[in-house]
């Protein structure tokens, strides 16, 4: 089969999953974890091991537009963008909250002279948690951690600031674009990250965690660019039969991820072109290839659903214990190798965490809201 129910939807109208969509962005999502475990020993993104897992954040946001464009864009006849929006809260929202309170307890209890927990007030913490809680920005310089971050008791919860925005224009603007219109706003988009890419003052893409003019702009487009063109992508999908599709998209996953830093601070725009090329041109093909695929046996099934159901929890929930690491072989001055059972720690403890919060928490508080929130207007 193409897709398989997923069996931890709040929603008794959901569609079949791309089950191996659903396994690629938990492979993504191990490899986001890698990534940020390995900062604590790179000066900046030029000499950073894993060095393009920032990448993944854009394979999200495709897939996210490729699915999205599968579950609703047939609705529109008897859903309002209001619905939409609800449904959307309803799925992504819990793991914020979730990923906020986790936050602010490890950075309470961290005892990291890195973050010195002393000189934050127990007010400032919870007005930090509330508004991470909430989803609303820090504005630099207002922020409890000192590094400009939206969101410094959970640093990825910026893209999911993103998220919602484009869920926002999908269901108020996107969603009623001609095909014709939805492609030239991918190329035009996609020709702005570009640019920001080759020619801007980072030679990459890894832009969006702060507000500041730049960050914020380099968010928006790769938002703009990467949600349009899984929408376009899932518009314009005609499958093939592709054997290993699984398989052989998680290879690419995890070796595009993974590649060195190009070019060096002395050629920025021969990395900046790389980005493009996996965003423009790879991570697309990943999607279509995963979404034209075939499971054939119950282990790529399983490991598919595990990793599906783990992948949004993880990402939410595995950073507050990448400041502890970070700051543990900071002080400690380790090296990766002295540090390797950490570092495993980290990802193992993240993943389990990950599949705890989700058995216990995230599908039982989606199925509440759903029936609360949707099914109130037929009581």
């Amino acid at each position: 089969m193409l897709k398989t129910q997923f069996s931890s939807a709040a929603f008794a109208d959901t569609k079949p999953h791309y089950a191996i969509l659903d396994g690629l962005r938990g492979v993504a999502a191990i490899m986001v974890v890698w990534f940020h475990i390995f900062e604590a020993y790179a000066t900046s993104h030029l000499d950073q091991k894993i060095n393009h897992g920032y990448l993944a954040v854009d394979f999200f946001f495709i897939l996210s537009g490729f699915v999205i464009g599968y579950a609703y864009d047939d609705r529109w006849k008897t859903m309002t963008a209001k619905d939409f929006i609800k449904r959307r809260i309803i799925r992504l929202h819990p793991m914020v909250v979730m990923g906020a309170v986790i936050g602010a307890i490890v950075f309470y209890f961290q005892g990291c002279p890195v973050w010195d927990v002393a000189k934050v007030t127990v007010g400032a913490l919870f007005v930090a948690t509330f508004i991470n809680a909430l989803l609303i920005p820090a504005t630099p310089g207002t922020e409890i951690r000192g590094l400009g971050e939206m969101y410094p008791l959970n640093g990825p919860s910026w893209s999911l600031f993103f998220e919602y925005i484009g869920n926002i224009l999908y269901a108020l603007f996107i969603r009623k674009f001609s095909t014709a219109m939805l492609a030239l706003l991918v190329v035009v988009a996609g020709c702005a990250l570009a640019v920001f890419s080759i020619f801007g003052p980072y030679g990459d893409i890894c832009a969006g965690f702060s507000l500041t003019g730049i960050e914020f702009t380099g968010g928006f487009f790769r938002l703009l660019y990467s949600f349009s063109a899984g929408l376009l992508l899932f518009r314009m999908f005609k499958p093939t039969h592709i054997k290993g599709a699984f398989w052989i998209c998680s290879l690419a996953v995890i070796v595009l991820l993974a590649v060195p830093r190009l070019g060096g601070a002395g050629h920025l725009w021969m990395n900046g072109l790389y980005d493009t090329i996996c965003f423009a041109l790879l991570f697309p093909l990943i999607v279509y290839l995963g979404a034209s695929g075939k499971i054939t046996d119950r282990y790529t099934k399983r490991v598919c659903k595990f990793l599906g159901d783990i992948s949004y929890p993880l990402y939410m929930v595995h950073y507050p214990f990448i400041y502890l690491y970070y700051a543990w072989v900071k002080n400690e001055e380790l090296t990766f190798g002295e540090s390797l059972y950490g570092a495993l720690a980290v990802v193992i403890g993240s993943m389990l965490l990950a599949y705890i919060c989700l058995k216990l928490y995230d599908e039982s508080v989606r199925k509440y809201l759903a029936g609360w929130f949707l099914k109130a207007r037929n009581r």
